[in-house]
């Protein structure tokens, strides 16, 4: 309990330490960033003070950048006007490398074995696919075994797209298994697989420079922590996120009464354009085997978690003591 009432929501608040007033989500992979995309956008159009970038939607995603590329994209940042929501598939950049003011950092996590469950059906969605036949129609089209391999078989087998081994660099297919890495940056050192180093890289950067590293599997928290910590920004974004769900379930109930298609109203729920519904299932044992390679990986996950559950305890602490939790 003494651990509780040392808890302060000043201390833990890394959003006054930013140099520039704007908001850089650099999203890690499959860990709902399209949702996040999506609040972004309703933010935008309810407060006029506040600008979507949409530039980085449309970035190729590099995993280790050179030094050049990392002072473009940390420039581009820096450049940007005061109340900016900037979002991109990029690892962590250091402004201080390039003398450059610090923006406000947020991101998200999501359960390490779950993330890379969903990584290898999302890679054979419709939805992934057609994106990149626009972006590149002449590419060579993979045979239809790869996109009936199943998940279960593909682990239990030893191919290559379904081992995750510790320590490796390089993947035979591209997995975005580390999710650490989003955290840690460029170096060198980042890019081995389940690595102590990497995962301790990249706790330091979460604790010195991100505000708020949150989880779509704690939405209620992950939206007061926002809301609080960086209330420039995300003012009014619980309610918004609570009623838009609420609409599209009551539209939803109405239109089942009616015997009416979905699709013929207009769906106002933040939603995760991304999210196979579709996901076969995974068996126990198999997740089981994969998890023994990400220890790592889960101990990065569950600091962020636990960094996360601190700042919204801080946040509640004359509540607890009404009610002689701290007792």
């Amino acid at each position: 309990m003494k651990l509780l009432q040392q808890l302060s929501a000043n201390r833990l608040n890394n959003t006054k330490n930013a140099e520039i007033e704007v908001l850089f989500f650099n999203r890690a992979a499959k860990v709902g960033s399209e949702s996040m995309l999506e609040l972004f956008m309703a933010l935008e159009k309810y407060n006029e003070d506040l600008t979507l970038e949409r530039r980085g939607l449309h970035t190729r995603t590099v995993r280790q950048m050179d030094k050049k590329q990392r002072r473009e994209s940390a420039e581009f940042v820096a450049d940007l006007e005061e109340g900016t929501m900037y979002i991109e598939h990029i690892n962590w950049l250091d402004f201080d490398e390039f003398d450059l003011p610090k923006p406000i950092y947020i991101n998200l996590v999501r359960d390490p074995v779950e993330r890379v469950i969903s990584w290898f059906f999302y890679a054979r969605s419709s939805y992934k696919n057609a994106i990149e036949y626009r972006k590149r129609p002449n590419q060579k089209i993979k045979p239809e075994s790869w996109y009936k391999k199943n998940f279960n078989d593909c682990v239990r087998s030893g191919d290559p797209e379904c081992q995750y081994v510790p320590h490796t660099v390089k993947d035979s297919i591209a997995n975005f298994k580390r999710q650490s890495l989003f955290y840690c940056g460029h170096h060198d050192d980042c890019l081995p697989f389940n690595s102590p180093t990497a995962v301790q890289m990249a706790k330091e950067h979460v604790e010195r420079d991100y505000a708020v590293v949150g989880s779509w599997e704690d939405t209620n928290i992950t939206l007061t922590v926002l809301e609080n910590y960086i209330p420039r920004f995300f003012r009014g974004a619980k309610l918004m996120y609570e009623s838009r769900s609420l609409i599209h379930n009551f539209l939803s109930s109405e239109m089942t009464l009616c015997s009416q298609s979905p699709k013929t109203v207009h769906n106002s729920k933040i939603t995760n354009r991304n999210k196979n519904k579709r996901k076969p299932f995974v068996e126990p044992e198999v997740k089981e085997m994969i998890r023994r390679n990400f220890t790592n990986e889960y101990e990065f996950y569950y600091f962020c978690k636990q960094r996360l559950y601190k700042q919204y305890l801080a946040l509640n602490l004359k509540e607890l003591e009404v009610h002689g939790l701290l007792n």
